[in-house]
């Protein structure tokens, strides 16, 4: 069964930098939409970052665009989310997801396959 999993979240200052890493098995991701969200405390699960490997696309929320980048590594099935000068607001678990089709990148019900998540901590 496909799996994702992700790794590579912590504690860091307001201005800092995490990457980010979503390892995928049971079946290469090749040919899917890849993407984060993050959900903080009482909120809903939110799109950050997402990329289509096949067409090598990729689309950011405003909140992130200038910050954040993703990538993938295809030799290791790997999606990476490199965060730079990380703000307090970006606190939050941070999901990774695939959707073999999709209309919306931002729509949390397009996507079959999710990782259990990491947790982000940025301190002002």
């Amino acid at each position: 069964q496909a799996q994702l999993v992700e790794s590579g979240g912590g504690l860091v200052q307001a201005g800092g930098s995490l990457r980010l890493a979503c390892a995928a098995s049971g079946r290469t991701f090749r040919n899917y939409a890849m993407a984060w969200f993050r959900q903080a405390p009482g909120t809903e699960r939110e799109f950050v970052a997402g990329m289509r490997w096949s067409v090598g696309s990729t689309y950011y929320v405003d909140s992130v665009k200038g910050r954040f980048t993703i990538s993938g590594d295809n030799a290791k099935n790997t999606v990476f989310l490199q965060m730079n000068s990380l703000k307090p607001e970006d606190t939050a678990v941070y999901y990774c997801a695939a959707r073999l089709s999709m209309a919306s990148w931002v729509a949390v019900d397009e996507y079959d396959y999710w990782g259990q998540g990491t947790q982000v901590t940025v301190s002002s």
